[in-house]
């Protein structure tokens, strides 16, 4: 199936763009665009979490003085996108402290770690925030130690490497 995802943007109220993920090719002059056009298109009607267009749908969630916004197609299903859309907005306190610009810029990488962590392990599977936190980490962390222990792996291996194997 295609990706119905195209990105995962924190925004200002204003648009201007934090960090974006794009899960499909997208060049950044498309993905800002269609960023800095969404704040005008909210209404001050809180019911609506979404805002279609003529070529893409905005789901999105206002977090304090930002918003988290998926562009999505408009073939996706919009009760997915809604949930995909709880689990990013409760990924994203779980690294920042505070949601404002200063501290998502701070944390832009780990974000986009979870954010990739949420699309890859299949957003529609209801990944827990947990597993994702777990993930992020064993990326980050795990990986250093399992790359560690590796090199002071057991001695055949050792003797396979100086035999030139």
């Amino acid at each position: 199936t295609a990706m119905v995802l195209l990105a995962a943007s924190i925004c200002t109220r204003k648009g201007n763009v934090l960090l974006s993920r794009q899960f499909v090719e997208m060049t950044k002059s498309r993905i800002e665009g269609l960023l800095s056009a969404f704040p005008k298109l909210i209404t001050t009607d809180k019911q609506h979490t979404f805002i279609e267009t003529e070529s893409v749908r905005y789901v999105y969630q206002p977090l304090d003085k930002l918003y988290i916004v998926l562009v999505t197609t408009k073939a996706s299903n919009i009760l997915e996108d809604l949930e995909t859309l709880r689990l990013f907005a409760r990924v994203i306190p779980e690294y920042c402290r505070t949601i404002d610009e200063r501290e998502v810029s701070d944390k832009v990488f780990e974000l986009i770690f979870a954010f990739d962590e949420i699309i890859a392990l299949g957003y529609r599977e209801n990944v827990s925030l947990a597993q994702i936190k777990t993930y992020t980490e064993m990326d980050s962390h795990d990986e250093k130690v399992y790359q560690a222990v590796r090199q002071v792996s057991p001695s055949h291996e050792r003797e396979g490497i100086s035999r030139g194997h």
